[in-house]
């Protein structure tokens, strides 16, 4: 079950074990738009050097999900999920993929 976001990234198959048996793991990375302005993550650019670290020239900030899924959760209902859900289409891309 390899699912690609709108920036086209593919992912293989990894599925978590636990006491609970294998547990396919999905990861949706959301973030904003490349045209889109994020002021936290030019925040945290402005904020390095206080730390003293030099050379990071941009950060974008996004969030991360992880969700365990059943096996007959198809990539269609994964995107449904992040783009209804997860992330704001407008402003947001995503990515998902299976960890």
């Amino acid at each position: 079950m390899a699912a690609s976001g709108p920036t086209g990234k593919r992912a293989t198959k990894r599925e978590n074990t636990g006491s609970l048996g294998t547990v396919p793991r999905v990861v949706v990375d959301v973030g904003p738009k490349p045209e889109i302005l994020d002021p936290q993550g030019q925040a945290i650019v402005r904020a390095l050097p206080r730390l003293g670290v030099r050379g990071v020239r941009d950060v974008r900030q996004g969030k991360h999900f992880e969700l365990d899924v059943d096996e007959d959760v198809d990539a269609e209902t994964l995107h449904r999920i992040a783009g209804e859900l997860l992330a704001n289409p407008v402003i947001e891309d995503w990515t998902v993929r299976l960890l």
